[in-house]
């Protein structure tokens, strides 16, 4: 599975923007998806997961209570919904799919790959 962002675009602080990331290839449910996100300057890091399967989903810090991650196994869709958005949450933002990845890893950029270019969010104050 490939995975591609969309959805970037800059928004004034307090907005909000979904970002998509859309799968070509076979067994889309087999797989995790994570965005993670680079801000410039700083090291990528980890932004929310849906898991394959049942959908389980995982949150880091910086998008717990304003961020919402979503898939649509039909569509083969994952969706990062983006609320209260900060000027610290200016980033590219990539997502990636890992298959079949064990709960203890789904923070890990490691464990994923095919990364793709990302799509650029722009939070202005």
């Amino acid at each position: 599975v490939q995975l591609q962002a969309s959805g970037g675009g800059s928004v004034q602080a307090g907005g909000f923007r979904r970002s998509s990331c859309s799968a070509s290839g076979r067994a889309f449910i087999n797989y995790t998806v994570a965005w993670f996100r680079q801000a410039p300057g700083k090291a990528r890091g980890f932004v929310s997961a849906v898991k394959y399967g049942l959908g389980t989903k995982y949150y880091g810090d910086v998008a717990k209570g304003r961020f919402t991650i979503s898939r649509d196994n039909d569509k083969k869709i994952v969706y990062l919904q983006m609320n209260s958005l900060e000027t610290e949450d200016t980033a590219v933002y990539f997502c990636a799919p890992a298959s079949l990845l064990h709960d203890n890893y789904y923070r890990t950029d490691q464990y994923y790959n095919f990364w793709g270019q990302g799509t650029l969010v722009t939070v202005s104050s």
